[in-house]
C-alpha cells in the first residue's frame, strides 16, 4: 500500500498526516508510510511539516551492549572450530566416494548450514523449535541424496549435488530465519543478507589463503616437511572455520532481517559496487548481441559456450539482487529513477540473450534425448529468464513509484521457484534416471 498521495495532500495539515500515520499503525503499514514521508521530504526538502516527520521517524542507531556483542562470538567461536575438526576428519584421502569424489565436497555445505543453524537459534534464543526441525530436514535430505550418490549409475547426479546441496544448505539457513510466512521485503532482506555473508566469508578465505601460502612458504624455505595431517588440518580445518565466523559477522541473530544495517560498511560497499557494475554490464549485453548474429550457430553445437551463459545469467540475477536497495530511504527520486532503469535495461538484454540459450539447449535435446543434465539446465533457464520477464512486466504495469516493493515480490516468487527447483533435483533425478 502507498500513502504518497494521502502525504502530499496533506503537507500543510499537521492533524490529518498524524491521523494518517495512526491509520498505518492500524494496518501495520509504519514502514511503508516512514518510507513513503521520506519521499515526500526529499522532493520537498524545505516543507517544515515534512521535516518534522523526517527526523520523527528517523531511525536512531542503538549501542549493542557489550554481553550481547561478545555473547553471539562465545557461541560462534567454537561451533567454528566444531565445523573445522569436521572437515579436516572429512578430508582424509580415504573419505570419498567410487569415483575420487571426496565426501566433503558433498558435505560441508549441509554441515556448515546446521550449525550456523544451531547458532543463529542459540544466539536469538528464539524460534529454537522450528530451528531444529529445519536442521533435521537438512540432514534427512541430505541424507537422501548420500544414498543414491555412490550408484554406478547415478555419476551426473553426484555431480550436481556438488552445487545443489549447497542450496540445500542456504535454504535450510533461510527457513530458519524467516519460517513459511515471510512478506517479500523480509526475503529481499535476507538476499541481500546472504549476499554479504558469501562475500565475508570470501574475504576470510582470501586471508586464510595467504596466511597458509606463508605459512608453508616459510617452513619450505627452511627445508622442513609438514605432515600430510597437519597440512589438511590448515587448509581443510581452516575453510571448516570461516562459514559460521561469517555469518556472525555479517548477521545480527537478534535482529529480524529487516532490522539489520544495510547503510553501513560491508553492506554499503556491496550495494554501491553492485550499482557502478550495472552500467558496465549493460555495455557488455549490449555488445554481446551486436557479435552473436556473427556466430549464431555456436551454443547450438558447444556445451561450453552453453556453460558460460548459464554462469552469465545466474551472474545477473545476483547483480540485479545486489544492486536493489531493501528501503527507499536515503535515496533521492532522480537516483531511484536512473537505478530503476539500468536494472531494468540490464534484465530486458539478459532475458534476451538467455532466450537464445535456452533455445540452444531445447535444440540439442530435441536431437540428442533428456539427460540429467539438459533437464537441470532448462529447468533452471526456465526458472531465470520467469523471473526476468515477470519482473519486466510488473515495472512497467505499477510504474516508478512501487518500483521497489514490485522488484521485492517478483524476488521473493523467485526464491521460492529456486528452491522448489533445488528440491525437485535432489529428490527426483535419481528416480527418473536410474
Amino acid at each position: 500500500m502507498t500513502y504518497l498521495p494521502d502525504i502530499r495532500a496533506a503537507q500543510s495539515d499537521p492533524e490529518s498526516l498524524e491521523q494518517l500515520y495512526r491509520a498505518a499503525q492500524q494496518q501495520d503499514g509504519t514502514e511503508e508510510f516512514a518510507a513513503d514521508v521520506l519521499t515526500c521530504y526529499l522532493e520537498c526538502p524545505d516543507n517544515l511539516l515534512y521535516a518534522a516527520w523526517y527526523h520523527r521517524l528517523l531511525p536512531l542507531p542503538q549501542a549493542q551492549p557489550a554481553d550481547r556483542k561478545n555473547g553471539k562470538w562465545k557461541l560462534a567461536i567454537p561451533f567454528s572450530v566444531i565445523v573445522g575438526l569436521i572437515f579436516w576428519a572429512l578430508s582424509d584421502p580415504r573419505a570419498k566416494l567410487s569415483d575420487d569424489l571426496p565426501y566433503l565436497t558433498l558435505l560441508w555445505a549441509p554441515i556448515a548450514a546446521c550449525f550456523a543453524i544451531a547458532f543463529l537459534a542459540l544466539a536469538a534464543k528464539r524460534l529454537q523449535k522450528q530451528s531444529w526441525l529445519v536442521v533435521i530436514g537438512v540432514a534427512c535430505v541430505t541424507t537422501y541424496a548420500m544414498l543414491w550418490a555412490p550408484l554406478v549409475g547415478q555419476r551426473d547426479y553426484r555431480f550436481l549435488m556438488v552445487y545443489h546441496l549447497p542450496l540445500l544448505a542456504w535454504t535450510g539457513v533461510g527457513l530458519s530465519i524467516l519460517g513459511l510466512g515471510s512478506d517479500p521485503q523480509t526475503r529481499f532482506a535476507f538476499l541481500i543478507k546472504s549476499v554479504e555473508v558469501f562475500i565475508t566469508a570470501g574475504i576470510y578465505l582470501a586471508a586464510g589463503g595467504v596466511f597458509a601460502g606463508i605459512t608453508f612458504g616459510m617452513f619450505g624455505a627452511l627445508g622442513v616437511s609438514i605432515p600430510e595431517v597437519i597440512m589438511r588440518l590448515v587448509l581443510s580445518g581452516g575453510i571448516g572455520l570461516i562459514p559460521v565466523l561469517a555469518v556472525a559477522t555479517a548477521y545480527d541473530p537478534q535482529l529480524s532481517p529487516t532490522k539489520q544495517r544495510f547503510e553501513q560498511g560491508l553492506s554499503r560497499l556491496i550495494s554501491t559496487l553492485m550499482r557502478l557494475l550495472l552500467p558496465l554490464t549493460l555495455l557488455v549485453l549490449v555488445a554481446y548481441l551486436i557479435v552473436i548474429p556473427f556466430n549464431f550457430t555456436a551454443p547450438f553445437h558447444s556445451r561450453d559456450v552453453l556453460i558460460v551463459y548459464n554462469v552469465m545469467l545466474f551472474a545477473i540475477m545476483a547483480l540485479l539482487i545486489g544492486a536493489a536497495p531493501v528501503f527507499e530511504q536515503g535515496l533521492s527520486p532522480r537516483y531511484h529513477a536512473a537505478l530503476r532503469t539500468g536494472m531494468l535495461v540490464v534484465a530486458t538484454l539478459a532475458a534476451v540473450i538467455s532466450l537464445y540459450a535456452l533455445s540452444a539447449t531445447v535444440y540439442r535435446t530435441a536431437l540428442g534425448g533428456i539427460t540429467v543434465n539438459r533437464l537441470t539446465v532448462i529447468g533452471w533457464n526456465g526458472i531465470n529468464i520467469g523471473i526476468l520477464c515477470l519482473m519486466i512486466y510488473r515495472q512497467f504495469k505499477h510504474g516508478p513509484e512501487e518500483w521497489l516493493r514490485s522488484l521485492q515480490r517478483v524476488l521473493s516468487i523467485g526464491t521460492t521457484a529456486y528452491v522448489a527447483w533445488g528440491m525437485f533435483l535432489i529428490l527426483a533425478i535419481p528416480v527418473l534416471f536410474r
